[in-house]
């Protein structure tokens, strides 16, 4: 394969799964800057792993983005715990989208932001990534039955959440 079109399947592949490498790492970051270098550093760590040049394989990046977040969540609390710093970030948003949607994705993020971190994961790799349980199952190191358990849990506790405010 030619320089141009390995380039040319990288730009497609990114343009096709950037965004919710993203909604992923955000979910694991303490920061958007944060998420964004989460996904930059384990998109290069997946391509290399992978040695082929070619995109790497979706659940390897989604595996990295994960615990490349625990490492620098433990080297965050480390630091915070030698400076006693305050670190004070708000959420960021999951939606970038017309005011009319603006409140139902306050509440769906809302929604996601009280799930446990085990069935958020799950749902967010499901609904928004798209990844079938057996790549789930990859990416978060668990059986593919268990992925798809606390799949159905985190929607069962989503609608329960969302009921909630509907009331």
């Amino acid at each position: 394969m030619d320089e141009s079109s390995a380039q040319a399947q990288w730009r497609m592949w990114l343009d096709d799964h950037a965004s919710r490498f993203l909604l992923f790492a955000r979910q694991k970051a303490r920061s958007e800057a944060d998420a964004q270098d989460l996904v930059q550093e384990a998109v290069l760590e997946a391509a290399q792993h992978s040695g082929n040049g070619m995109p790497p394989p979706l659940p390897a990046v989604y595996a990295t983005i994960h615990r490349r977040a625990i490492d620098w969540a433990r080297a965050e609390d480390r630091r915070q715990g030698r400076e006693l710093a305050a670190h004070d970030d708000a959420p960021q948003a999951w939606f970038d989208t017309t005011i009319e949607e603006r409140e139902r994705a306050h509440c769906v993020q809302n929604a996601m932001s009280r799930l446990p971190e085990i069935y958020r994961e799950v749902v967010t790799l499901k609904i928004w990534a798209g990844l079938t349980f057996a790549e789930i199952g990859d990416a978060l190191c668990i059986p593919t039955n268990t992925a798809a358990s606390r799949y159905r849990y985190g929607l069962e506790q989503l609608r329960n959440l969302t009921r909630e405010v509907v009331i």
